[in-house]
């Protein structure tokens, strides 16, 4: 069973949420959302219970996480910080299998240990929904997971075209200690992390995009859903 975390606001996030749902559902999952108001025992049940954990897409994360002040950060939600922390903790205690998409990606190098530049222009583009999405190109590591997942729809020279809606990042001296880049920006002005994952057998990969939002995503990311499920099922 996946779990994706919900923003507290489920009138303004459901169709959003509704995607990530959708994708897990389609590589064959079962997923269960959970939001900042759940209850206790509610959030409890679930994550003594899930198989893997999704941890999706939306506000920043509160910048004292990685022992920096507001300096680019905004709409920052500490119940949902919070949330998502206990449900990290839980997966890594229990070796669950995670991914983590645009937020969620910068959120499992936050409760790894990492930091995050909190803002960097020109990679927000359009709202969801209220435009095109904004596009770049972002390298594959070679010999990655992400990049075997991703391989179908590589150029030959390792890159794939990613959407990109976040004004928030990794760079390569924040990090997560323990973790490897998979995919890259290759900015000569501030190079950029686009993934990130954890060496060894079990799943806990990171992606900066939103290959939910499957109109502006290589058909390839549909095999990284079905990677997460199946990582699940395996219990790693």
């Amino acid at each position: 069973m996946a779990v994706a975390t919900r923003h507290k606001d489920p009138a303004a996030m459901e169709r959003r949420i509704d995607l990530y749902a959708d994708a897990v559902r389609r590589a064959g999952g079962d997923p269960v959302l959970l939001d900042a108001a759940s209850g206790e025992p509610e959030r409890d049940a679930v994550l003594d219970s899930m198989d893997g954990l999704l941890l999706s897409g939306g506000a920043d994360i509160d910048p004292a996480r990685y022992g920096q002040q507001p300096d680019g950060a905004r709409d920052i939600e500490p119940d949902r910080d919070a949330l998502e922390a206990a449900a990290w903790g839980r997966a890594e205690t229990r070796g669950l299998p995670v991914l983590g998409i645009c937020r969620g990606f910068q959120a499992i190098n936050v409760f790894a240990g990492g930091a995050l530049v909190q803002h960097v222009e020109g990679h927000e583009g359009h709202a969801w929904g209220d435009g095109p999405a904004h596009r770049h190109e972002a390298r594959l590591v070679a010999g990655s997971r992400l990049a075997g997942l991703l391989a179908p729809d590589a150029r030959g020279d390792g890159s794939i075209e990613v959407n990109s809606y976040h004004h928030q990042a990794v760079a390569p001296d924040g990090l997560a200690p323990g973790f490897v880049a998979s995919a890259w920006l290759d900015d000569p002005d501030l190079p950029l992390i686009e993934g990130l994952e954890a060496p060894g057998d079990r799943f806990v990969v990171g992606v900066q995009c939103h290959p939910e939002r499957t109109e502006s995503t290589p058909p390839a990311f549909e095999g990284l859903f079905r990677a997460f499920v199946e990582a699940a099922r395996a219990g790693r």
